[in-house]
């Protein structure tokens, strides 16, 4: 039973290793915010959030957010479906 729940977790895991690699690869610019979430800036300047879960989250345009390295960072757009369009990009269940 203890090697089934290892594998299963290594699995998910690696799983979740290549999750999102479309949206970085995409993104100019990836900035960890103090919450723990990641603000994504497009080649266009386009702005989109990323939760601590792996999650697109809304972004309000004009919305002030901290940067983990104590920047303030104003929004400029919510990209928020393109962003999860990325994050599953490629990831079919």
């Amino acid at each position: 039973m203890n090697a089934r729940f290892l594998v299963l977790a290594l699995s998910l895991s690696a799983a979740s290793a290549f999750a999102g690699d479309v949206a970085r690869a995409t993104a100019k610019e990836m900035v960890p915010l103090k919450n723990g979430d990641v603000l994504y800036v497009f080649e266009d300047g386009r702005m989109a959030r990323e939760n601590r879960y792996g999650r697109a989250i809304y972004l309000t345009p004009g919305e002030t957010l901290q940067a983990a390295d104590g920047r303030t960072i104003q929004a400029n757009s919510n990209e928020v479906a393109r962003l999860n369009y990325l994050l599953h990009k490629g990831h079919n269940n």
